[in-house]
């Protein structure tokens, strides 16, 4: 049985490691995308502090389609190349956005989101989805952030099958 602990996000790199060993012993043998989304998205929102939306989209018949999330309601398709999500899929690159307000094409799935971090899923070229992640103030997203995201999409994408 799986038991999270509360991390220490003083020091963000270290907390990120943290959080990277507790999302593998939560994924160890699982491989199914749905189910280890679900929980990875369960820890994310338990884990990191200010968010208000943690989850993912699939790519389905060349759009992202709303998968397992902590949140409010949220867009259930999105157009590869539109929004923060869409343009992260397109590009197959991280995009880490300060003021979503200031981002050409954004959407507002909700209104109380100011600042966005995306990461595409990619798996032997393939993309599967991203990770979305939302946060209510402005700047909530830097670099450090961003590569501990980065590190654990790395993590559930070794275990799917």
């Amino acid at each position: 049985m799986f038991t999270s602990a509360t991390i220490d996000f003083t020091d963000k790199a270290a907390g990120y490691r943290e959080l990277e060993q507790q999302l593998r012993a939560l994924l160890h043998g699982e491989h199914d995308f749905i189910a280890s989304c679900a929980n990875t998205g369960a820890l994310l929102w338990q884990a990191l502090p200010d968010l208000n939306w943690a989850g993912f989209y699939r790519l389905m018949d060349g759009q992202l389609v709303l998968g397992p999330f902590q949140g409010k309601p949220a867009c259930v398709r999105i157009q590869l190349g539109q929004g923060v999500c869409g343009t992260a899929a397109a590009t197959r690159k991280t995009v880490l956005v300060p003021n979503v307000h200031e981002f050409p094409g954004h959407i507002a799935c909700d209104a109380d989101s100011k600042s966005e971090l995306v990461v595409p899923i990619i798996k032997h070229g393939a993309l599967l989805g991203v990770l979305d992640l939302d946060r209510p103030r402005l700047n909530r997203f830097d670099a450090v952030v961003q590569a501990g995201l980065e590190e654990l999409v790395a993590v559930l994408v070794t275990t799917l099958e």
